[in-house]
C-alpha cells in the first residue's frame, strides 16, 4: 500500500475532494464516500437503480465479469457499440429501454473500480451525478450534522496509455453535490468543484466539454442528454456489499 502523507489526505478537512483510484486510497479514512463519474457510470447507475435494478460495480470487462455476472446471477452491461435491443451497456440512454432487468454486473474501470477500493477501506459508498445531486445531499445532511467525514470522488477518465485524465464534468458534479449540501470546512480542493459548478454554464457546457464531445462523436450524444439532467432523479444509490441500491428502499441503511 502506498503511505501518502497527511496533506494529501486533507486531513485539515471534514470535507475532501480527489481524483481517481489512487486519490480515493489517499484521502482515506473516512466515513462516507461519494464516487462521481457522470459520462457515465454513476448516471446510468442512477438510470439503473430509479427503475429498481440491482448493480454491481465489477473493474474489468473481460472473462471476469462474465463469470461474476454468472455467479450473481445477474446480467452483463457490454461496451456502448455492442448494445442492442434488449441488452443494456454502460450507456444510461439505452439503459432506459430496458425491462425487467433485476441484476445488473456494470463493468467500468474507473467508477466500478473507485466504488470498490472505497468500500473495501470501510467507507459508506454512494453514487453522484447532476442527475441526484440534491437527493445526494439531502442524504449526507443529517449523517454530516453528526460529524461525518465525507471525501468526494471525481472518477476523471482514462488516456490511452492507462494513465488518468481529469474530466471537468466530474469536477462539477462533485460541486454540484457540494453546492445543495453547502456544508463549511471544506477542502480548498472541494471548494474548487463548489465554485466551479456555480461557475458552468449547464446543460451546454456538460455537451461543449472534453468529454460530452466525445460520447457526441461517436453517436451517443443521448447520453449527455440524459447525464445533463441536474436534479432529475430522487434515488441515492448506495453501495451494500457488492452491490448498489436505492438507499431509501429494502435493506437496514448502514449508516
Amino acid at each position: 500500500m502506498t503511505i501518502f502523507d497527511a496533506q494529501h489526505r486533507q486531513h485539515a478537512y471534514r470535507f475532501r475532494l480527489e481524483w481517481g483510484p489512487v486519490g480515493a486510497e489517499a484521502v482515506g479514512p473516512v466515513d462516507i464516500a461519494v464516487v462521481v463519474d457522470v459520462l457515465s457510470f454513476t448516471t446510468t447507475l442512477t438510470v439503473a437503480v430509479e427503475r429498481g435494478t440491482e448493480v454491481f460495480p465489477f473493474a474489468w470487462r473481460d472473462d471476469r465479469a462474465e463469470a461474476y455476472a454468472r455467479e450473481h446471477d445477474a446480467v452483463l452491461a457490454v461496451q456502448r457499440q455492442d448494445a442492442v435491443p434488449g441488452r443494456p451497456s454502460l450507456s444510461p440512454a439505452s439503459l432506459r429501454e430496458s425491462e425487467g432487468l433485476r441484476r445488473l454486473v456494470l463493468p467500468s474501470p474507473n467508477g466500478s473500480t473507485i466504488s470498490s477500493l472505497l468500500a473495501e477501506s470501510g467507507a459508506t459508498v454512494v453514487g453522484a451525478s447532476l442527475r441526484n445531486r440534491t437527493a445526494v445531499a439531502e442524504w449526507l445532511a443529517p449523517r454530516c450534522a453528526e460529524g461525518a467525514i465525507v471525501a468526494f470522488i471525481a472518477s476523471g477518465e482514462r488516456w490511452p496509455d492507462g494513465t488518468l485524465r481529469p474530466a471537468v464534468e466530474d469536477l462539477w458534479g462533485a460541486g454540484a453535490v457540494l453546492a445543495a449540501l453547502d456544508p463549511s470546512d471544506l477542502s480548498p480542493e472541494a471548494a474548487m468543484a463548489r465554485d466551479a459548478f456555480h461557475a458552468a454554464d449547464l446543460p451546454d457546457a456538460l455537451h461543449a466539454c472534453a468529454g460530452g464531445r466525445e460520447l457526441a462523436a461517436k453517436g451517443y450524444a443521448d447520453d449527455v442528454v440524459v447525464a445533463s439532467e441536474v436534479d432529475g432523479s430522487s434515488v441515492v444509490p448506495l453501495l451494500r456489499g457488492r452491490s448498489f441500491s436505492s438507499a431509501t428502499g429494502g435493506l437496514t441503511d448502514p449508516c
